[in-house]
């Protein structure tokens, strides 16, 4: 585990092409700001996997980002939204004009087959799917006989191992242990990816994994590759848990054009190397 200075240094781990794991956002976990720093080094090519979804105002957001600003190669999600505030602009104008390729799936399918990666399993089985039209357009599930029951198909998952998973957390130790409260989608991700990259509110001392109140929902320090010390590092989320929506529908305002987006992009990504506030 690699202690970094800050979310420029965690996002300069992640390369073009690679296949990334992002949270849903309904905790204080977005990772905006090493998301804006693959924007400011042009990474391109990247398949996104969303945990189940990018359907809560910031998470929305920061996938927009990514997709508009030509990051992002496929999104495999079972929803992408900025919630109650509306459809994400950029995404929805990508899927319109087929530059973006986006794999269906169901928020059960992309859990069991996240669980499955965590395992070290190849694949998972689920009942749901069977007789629901995502079947017929994901080659990359099958369906066969349960081995212990007659007359009872199910559908086989291939497991999700993202290269890399990429989460904001409250807090940390010196020793790379990285407290996560009730996330524990965050210690699923970190189980299944090669990589797991955190940008967290403030470092402690101690040794988490030595507190009993606070241990179990901590993940240790050798699933995680790298930290960094970044507060506000999940604007527009806050660390009180709650988000900024008039900078969500200031965004959204923006980006409603692709011209207005990339006014967007200079003003708050380029124009300085911290997120906008």
């Amino acid at each position: 585990m690699q202690h970094l200075a800050d979310a420029a240094s965690l996002a300069a781990l992640v390369p073009s092409g690679a296949r990334i794991g992002v949270t849903k956002g309904e905790q204080t976990d977005v990772p905006m700001a090493m998301a804006l720093e693959l924007v400011r080094r042009g990474v391109t090519d990247l398949d996104l996997v969303t945990i189940p979804t990018c359907a809560f105002p910031a998470s929305g957001m920061m996938l927009d980002i990514l997709v508009g600003a030509g990051c992002v190669r496929s999104v495999e999600t079972s929803g992408v939204s900025m919630s109650e505030l509306g459809a994400a602009p950029r995404f929805s104008a990508a899927v319109k004009a087929g530059t973006l390729k986006v794999v269906d799936a169901t928020c059960p399918a992309v859990y069991a087959a996240l669980q499955a990666g965590a395992k070290g399993q190849p694949f998972t089985a689920l009942r749901g799917l069977i007789g629901s039209d995502l079947m017929a357009h994901r080659d990359d599930w099958a369906v066969v006989a349960n081995p212990f029951e007659a007359d009872d198909p199910v559908a086989l998952l291939k497991a999700i191992n993202p290269d890399v998973t990429l989460f904001h957390a409250p807090m940390a130790d010196r020793h790379g242990n990285v407290w996560i409260g009730r996330n524990r989608d965050l210690l699923t991700l970190a189980h299944a990816s090669d990589m797991t990259l955190v940008t967290v509110e403030r470092i402690v001392d101690g040794d988490l994994m030595e507190d009993e109140t606070l241990a179990p929902a901590v993940i240790p320090n050798f699933y995680v590759t790298a930290l960094a010390e970044a507060p506000g590092a999940c604007w527009p989320q806050q660390a009180d848990g709650t988000t900024d929506l008039d900078a969500v529908r200031a965004y959204m305002s923006a980006a409603r054009t692709e011209e207005g987006f990339r006014d967007w992009l200079a003003a708050h990504v380029f124009a300085r190397p911290e997120a906008a506030e």
